[in-house]
């Protein structure tokens, strides 16, 4: 089986490591990995600078989707991998300027304690009773149409509940917003729990309880074994807590180094972007290089793991239908700048892991972490100490500041955590030591309002294509984890379907 594969994302790599591995072990294939760039990983990228590792992309992945380690293991990175600092865990919404802390027992969007959130400044007393009152919600029909996640969290909790909790949130891991976002998707337990309980308090408080019901089932039955009826200590220890991230010790390029070094050198092909696609007697048809110089090979099979929008073009002349749906998936651009400080010089930041703006502030950014705090390790030892801040800029509304110098962005992130932290923590006088920005643009799908149709219509497409998938994350999942599960689904399924 000869395979091409478009694209050198994580999905992509994801997808030519499980065909390396079969290669490896006798398998009859070839696989080639065409990416447009001079380098592989996409939006993974990372840059050691004096010590302090700084991450252009995604810093981590979520630890309970088991993707990313279980290939991490795989990899022998096993010992590289570590936790967030959850013990320092903690998050502020800017609301006029003034940082207020996510209310204790809030979880994701529902707040599930009653004092916490009878105290939060976060919201005013309206959305306060609001929320008191959610707990009568009537249960809702299921089978109705898919929604936006503003249209859901509205109608429970009120207009404000969206602005200062749903967009800050949602725009942080989908840089979109709630009023786009489909919740069928991006929200499933809730539209679930909604169903089911009709108050989302109420749902939440449910799950929570049989979530540590298991827990303790688990650490009893755990312990029983431990203790193997002889009184031996185990029935008073229990397993540790998994952090709600995780990453790796040299940053996130070292999962992509590792993962091209498992790679057949001659089968990756960089600065190499796929000009055409055909779908011919036999096969595939596959063009690329530069316009002058375009060569056409012959393959069994082809992966696209390349952006929706880039798969569309490509499939198009294959399948109108099929590029049309691709095309429409709406994706979001995205800046990221890194500011390294001698945390003398800086005024004492507040606790946790920073902070996310909603989009009434009106400013630029969209988020700050403090990725000192996030990730112990990150910064070398000694003095002096180091502070890292790693603002987000751009979103669906923000495609202007792409066009942006590097000193104007970094210019306005500082100004911006002048006025937000204030002068005194770290003003404008106060010099950066070292600045990073990196843009990405059309990077990150949006899951909009009926995405698990336009899926089905997808999957019945590909269906029609004898040799073809999909992968990336656009589809099913846009982490780290969701890529790599993808990626190697798709090998897999070549591969027993046996091209």
């Amino acid at each position: 089986m000869r395979t091409a594969i478009i694209g050198g994302g994580i999905a992509g790599l994801a997808a030519a490591y499980e065909l390396e591995q079969a290669r490896a072990a006798g398998a009859s294939i070839e696989y080639t990995l065409f990416e447009a760039r001079e380098r592989l990983g996409g939006c993974l990228a990372s840059e050691i600078v004096g010590g302090t590792v700084l991450e252009r992309g995604p810093d981590s992945f979520l630890s309970e989707k088991p993707a990313a380690t279980e290939l991490c293991r795989e990899l022998g990175l096993a010992g590289e991998l570590i936790p967030s600092n959850d013990a320092a865990r903690k998050t502020y919404i800017v609301v006029k300027n003034r940082l207020v802390a996510l209310p204790d027992g809030l979880m994701f969007l529902v707040p599930t304690k009653l004092i916490p959130t009878a105290t939060t400044r976060l919201f005013s007393l309206t959305t306060k009773l609001r929320m008191g009152l959610e707990l009568l919600h009537p249960p809702r029909p299921t089978g109705l149409p898919d929604e936006a996640v503003a249209t859901l969290v509205e109608r429970h909790f009120g207009r404000e509940a969206v602005e200062r909790l749903a967009d800050p949130l949602l725009s942080g891991i989908f840089g979109g917003n709630a009023s786009q976002l489909s919740a069928r998707t991006v929200l499933p337990r809730l539209v679930e729990m909604e169903s089911k309980y009709g108050s989302l308090t109420r749902g939440m408080l449910a799950a929570h309880r049989q979530m540590r019901a298991k827990a303790k089932a688990a650490a009893k039955k755990n312990g029983a074994a431990n203790g193997n009826g002889h009184g031996q200590a185990g029935s008073n220890s229990r397993p540790a807590a998994r952090s709600i991230f995780t990453s790796l010790r040299g940053g996130m390029q070292q999962l992509i180094d590792t993962l091209a070094a498992r790679l057949d050198p001659a089968s990756v092909r960089l600065a190499t972007p796929v000009r055409g696609l055909a779908q011919v007697e036999g096969g595939w048809r596959v063009q690329a290089g530069e316009d002058t110089v375009l060569k056409a090979e012959m393959y069994d099979t082809v992966i696209v793991a390349s952006p929706a929008w880039a798969a569309g073009t490509l499939l198009g002349p294959v399948d109108a239908e099929l590029g049309e749906e691709l095309g429409a998936i709406p994706y979001s651009s995205s800046i990221t700048v890194n500011l390294i400080y001698d945390e003398a010089k800086l005024g004492r930041l507040p606790d946790g892991f920073g902070f996310l703006v909603p989009a009434s502030e009106g400013r630029a950014m969209l988020a700050c972490t403090f990725v000192h705090r996030k990730f112990l390790g990150r910064t070398p030892p000694g003095s002096p100490r180091r502070a890292v801040l790693r603002a987000f800029l751009g979103g669906m509304k923000n495609d202007a500041l792409l066009a942006g110098t590097d000193a104007a962005l970094v210019a306005t992130v500082r100004r911006e955590l002048s006025e937000i932290l204030g002068e005194d923590v770290v003003g404008i006088g106060v010099e950066p030591e070292h600045t990073q920005v990196s843009r990405w643009r059309r990077a990150m799908a949006q899951y909009a309002v009926g995405h698990q149709e336009r899926m089905q219509r997808i999957a019945a497409r590909v269906a029609a294509l004898p040799g073809l998938r999909l992968a990336g994350n656009a589809y099913d999942g846009i982490g780290i984890p969701d890529c790599i599960r993808l990626g190697r689904r798709a090998a897999k399924e070549l591969l027993a379907a046996g091209f």
